[in-house]
């Protein structure tokens, strides 16, 4: 039987470790032990493995109100409540909550930390047994199923067999379609978010300018920071600034920034950061390093590079979802150029050749990528009305 505890602090060290020892928790911690190891889809062994999470609502009688949120790139579980790290709103906060689209008076939120993550889950800032030092570079590579394979686990260990929904956007995105298609008889409802069944050239190549910034920081070392106390601070902030740009639109930065001079009324002829739109990538890049683990960046972005659902099914996204009986609801945003509405079109084209129920909405924003994040009331109708819908498709029973 899996063990439900409070899991040894793994990943000293890191910014979010740091913040822990004054009084942060990573929440709840499921503990997978040897003999339930997670093997990847690369080869390797990641045992014993911890898997941070949160709930938000109440499990009804019949465990059929579950719905399990994925987060994004650089997420967490705390999509809700007062982050224990940053002092800041959950980063679904807008969604998730009583009277809002996820409805905690009706339905029982789960959200994890992804494996490969740095908010309590293992991953590479989490110490090797087999060595009793952070893994580092020894850490398997991860694949977004590899993350579903343990977020399958998490559900079983709480005892729901059937999730009412899985959604999330981005990178949650991508993990929503690898569970319609890996356990389709698990997923009752899917709603993936400005997502993509593949990632681009384009963005496999941002991903890689980021990872090139964090390695060449020289306080890399390899990958072994964690061990000689240095952190490569400066690396990882220009891979956030850079990422940071992809999930805004030229219209959102031109209407937030223009060319404002930040706190001068003419320019330095200097480096410094003469307009506002420099200086807000700078507080985005230091901001960042404060809560996130420069090794599990480099992780998480290679899973997604690596995400090519229709590859694992003779090259046909279709046959991933073949005699499928999930509901779905894809979402994108017209402006969003990360994952741009072709993308989102794509998945329901494969759909509908499966014959799968499917609606999909493109809603209208200037706000980017990021748009499913912030205050977009269309994105809030739709997603209520698409989880009424398949509540009363399922007669879902709610808690009193």
């Amino acid at each position: 039987m899996n063990n439900s505890q409070q899991a040894p602090r793994t990943d000293a060290g890191t910014p979010c470790a740091k913040r822990a020892a004054n009084g942060a928790s990573h929440g709840k911690t499921a503990v997978f032990p040897a003999e339930h190891a997670l093997v990847t889809d690369g080869g390797g062994r990641i045992a014993p493995l911890a898997i941070a999470y949160e709930t938000f609502g109440e499990l009804n009688a019949d465990r059929s109100n579950a719905i399990l949120l994925c987060h994004a790139l650089t997420g967490d579980q705390y999509a809700a409540g007062v982050h224990p790290v940053t002092g800041k709103p959950g980063w679904w906060e807008v969604m998730v909550g009583p009277g809002k689209p996820f409805d905690t008076d009706k339905y029982f939120i789960i959200c994890s930390n992804v494996v490969g993550g740095c908010m309590g889950t293992t991953g590479p800032s989490s110490i090797n047994p087999a060595t009793g030092k952070p893994y580092g570079l020894d850490f398997p590579v991860v694949t977004i199923r590899d993350m579903v394979r343990a977020q399958a686990m998490l559900v079983d260990h709480l005892g729901v067999e059937t999730l009412f929904c899985v959604a999330g956007g981005s990178m949650g995105g991508m993990q929503v379609l690898q569970w319609a298609a890996s356990y389709p008889e698990r997923v009752f409802a899917a709603m993936p978010i400005a997502t993509a069944a593949k990632h681009s050239a384009q963005n496999i190549g941002f991903n890689e300018v980021g990872r090139q910034a964090v390695m060449a920081d020289p306080d890399w070392r390899a990958g072994r920071y964690l061990e000689q106390s240095v952190r490569p601070e400066k690396g990882l902030a220009v891979a956030r600034m850079s990422a940071h740009i992809t999930y805004l639109s030229e219209a959102a930065l031109q209407r937030k920034f223009g060319r404002k001079l930040q706190d001068r009324s003419a320019p330095t002829f200097s480096f410094d950061a003469d307009f506002q739109v420099e200086n807000y990538l700078r507080y985005q890049g230091l901001a960042f390093v404060e809560r996130f683990d420069a090794n599990s960046y480099l992780f998480v972005t290679r899973a997604c590079d690596y995400f090519d659902l229709a590859a694992d099914y003779g090259g046909s996204l279709a046959r991933a979802f073949k005699d499928t009986k999930t509901r779905f609801c894809v979402v994108s945003f017209d402006s969003d150029w990360l994952y741009p509405t072709s993308d989102s079109r794509a998945i329901v084209h494969a759909l509908n050749a499966s014959g799968a129920s499917v609606s999909f909405v493109e809603i209208e924003s200037d706000k980017g990528h990021d748009a499913f994040l912030l205050h977009e009331p269309m994105f809030f109708a739709t997603t209520r009305g698409f989880l009424e819908s398949a509540a009363a498709a399922r007669g879902l029973k709610t808690r009193a």
